[in-house]
């Protein structure tokens, strides 16, 4: 039986199986992954994409997923407006959210990514910049790397979950998976 399952999760895709009480149908990880035993190991937001790591081990999902582990995560962050040296500052501190300080996180700016084109397309405005982060965390609250980002004044336009940590994308395009044994 596989042990892992590497997968690079679509935009719009929801991180479970079955999409139930929905009355428009939905896209699931059933439409890209037909394996038996197999479970996510953590979530990913429905409108974020990049890595999900599925397991049919409770130890290795355990692991993977409880904070207590501090496991890194590295995201892929197009944000809003040209980040200040003040504002990186802020995320490597930590940020105070609604339930609380997170733990301080790596960030630096980077080059846009050489990723494949997201569908839909994220909004661009003209009046407006954009960048790029990497921005690591050893947490995962609900929508965290979101929510910082807001909090240091510049709201995600597009987020990719790119390592979980020694496991990455690397070449794996959006709905491929890879076992890893």
């Amino acid at each position: 039986m596989t042990k892992l399952i590497l997968f690079n999760k679509p935009f719009g895709v929801l991180p479970q199986f079955t999409d139930r009480g929905s009355e428009t149908k939905r896209a699931t990880l059933s439409d890209y992954i037909d394996l038996p035993g197999v479970y996510p190991a953590g979530r990913l937001d429905r409108d974020s994409e990049g890595l999900m790591m599925l397991t049919g081990d409770g130890k290795l999902q355990a692991r993977i997923s409880d904070p207590k582990y501090k496991m890194p995560k590295a995201y892929l962050v197009q944000v809003e407006g040209e980040v200040s040296d003040e504002s990186l500052a802020m995320l490597q501190k930590g940020v105070e959210l609604k339930d609380g300080l997170t733990r301080p996180a790596e960030v630096e700016r980077l080059e846009e990514p050489d990723l494949w084109p997201r569908d839909p397309p994220i909004r661009v405005r003209k009046s407006i910049p954009d960048c790029w982060l990497k921005l690591t965390i050893s947490e995962g609250r609900n929508r965290q790397v979101r929510r910082m980002t807001a909090a240091a004044g510049h709201p995600t336009l597009r987020l990719v979950r790119w390592s979980i940590g020694d496991w990455n994308l690397e070449g794996l395009q959006p709905g491929q998976w890879r076992a890893d044994e």
